[in-house]
């Protein structure tokens, strides 16, 4: 039996103004599509709310009192991102989300270290956010893509993984997938492709939100993320990078704020972090990202691991009788080596058809290719059904989805 800490998970549970709010047709909703989006707690919404109803100003230039307030609460916000993730403010640039993340690297530190012959090395797991600017970047310099192989349960092999990382200039990793849970084994090959003399980005998208993460103890290069994924609000998303690569890296985009002077003829540009913020912040999510972070400080983020894991254990459990009339489970089903994402299929069932069935009991879930189509075409799937899980979901939840899929079972007389 799986000992859930079931007093901290109501307690989380109250801090979730939509989780009291039943559906259209009177279910209690049953958030489970964290990987595409988190909700929001109460402290996060207030902090929104703060700011525009209080000091609301924009940041940096202003002198009087509520353009300080902004600013301090806005570098405050940055400082906490850096402390989650163990890093310096300075190397914490504020994007809209991981992916522009990503892009700008493709574009600043890519364009200028990238040359034909040169290898790209991912792998068959990744999210389109982490695979496109690669191949646009790779058909712009000339270098090649080479892929770390998935096998049938959706781990990395990796049994010939000092030969693919030869003469590899840039590995760009997923730390978690989003389509099959999958924990990337970072600790096996960040250190190989450290020996390798590669560059490292790492796509923290569903990492971040999920696992403790510490960038110096990773020794990454750079690191990727969102705050809509880890309870901060939507439009808001972090690059981490190295001081040294970003004051040589060229600005992404140009404006005001990342400048220091403008002529009519020459611009020198502002310190980091602020050279690759051009134009009017994202003020407010930035502002909530620190209170979110702070939230997931407050609740640990081994329990938010812990909980996860006993969630997972309890999920696997409760649809193993569900195998046998032909519920299919993609990925690893060890907790140990899965992050909070049960993608599946059942019998015939087409996933959409699943997902609008369990939508009619209040039960929210993904259903698609999860931006990584080539990860479905290699494994022959059209699309999968996604339950995801995070700090709000509870065993009553688990229940709640398997009931929906023996309730699908009855409708397509399985």
């Amino acid at each position: 039996m799986i000992a859930f800490d079931e007093q901290t998970a109501q307690r989380v549970i109250a801090d979730f103004p939509i989780l009291a709010r039943p559906t259209s047709r009177g279910k209690r909703l049953v958030y489970l599509d964290s990987a595409a989006t988190s909700q929001k707690p109460n402290a996060v919404i207030d902090a929104l709310d703060t700011y525009y109803r209080e000091y609301n100003a924009n940041i940096h230039r202003g002198v009087y009192e509520i353009a300080a307030r902004a600013t301090d609460e806005f570098e405050a916000a940055r400082a906490k991102v850096a402390r989650f993730i163990n890093a310096q403010p300075q190397e914490i640039i504020w994007t809209r989300n991981a992916t522009e993340a990503i892009n700008l690297v493709a574009y600043s530190w890519g364009a200028h270290n990238l040359h034909a012959g040169d290898v790209i090395l991912t792998t068959e797991i990744e999210h389109h956010s982490n695979l496109v600017p690669w191949q646009v970047l790779a058909e712009r310099t000339g270098a090649t893509l080479r892929f770390i192989p998935v096998d049938g349960r959706g781990e990395l092999i990796l049994d010939d993984i000092d030969r693919l990382l030869e003469g590899v200039k840039l590995l760009a990793i997923t730390h978690v997938s989003n389509t099959l849970g999958t924990i990337t084994p970072l600790e096996r090959i960040l250190p190989k492709a450290r020996a390798a003399g590669a560059t490292i980005l790492v796509d923290g998208a569903q990492g971040a939100p999920h696992l403790p993460v510490d960038v110096r103890a990773l020794d990454v290069d750079f690191y990727a993320f969102s705050g809509h994924k880890m309870l901060a609000p939507t439009g808001i998303g972090v690059l981490y990078g190295k001081r040294a690569l970003l004051e040589a890296m060229p600005p992404f985009l140009a404006g005001g704020d990342m400048i220091r002077k403008v002529g009519y003829e020459r611009t020198s540009f502002n310190d980091l972090p602020w050279k690759f913020e051009a134009g009017t912040s994202n003020i407010a999510d930035a502002i909530g990202f620190g209170v979110a972070v702070e939230y997931l400080e407050a609740l640990g983020m081994d329990w938010v691991r812990a909980h996860e894991r006993d969630l997972l254990s309890y999920a696997f459990e409760r649809l193993a009788p569900l195998e046998a009339r032909g519920l299919a489970i993609y990925g690893p089903k060890d907790p140990a080596r899965s992050s909070g994402v049960i993608s599946f299929n059942f019998a015939d069932i087409h996933a959409h058809d699943m997902a609008s069935i369990l939508d009619t009991e209040g039960i929210c879930i993904r259903a698609g290719h999860h931006c990584t189509m080539p990860l479905m075409d290699k494994m022959g799937w059209s699309a999968t059904a996604r339950a995801s899980f995070y700090v709000y979901n509870t065993a009553a939840d688990v229940d709640a989805l398997v009931e929906g899929l023996e309730k699908a079972a009855r409708v397509f007389k399985l």
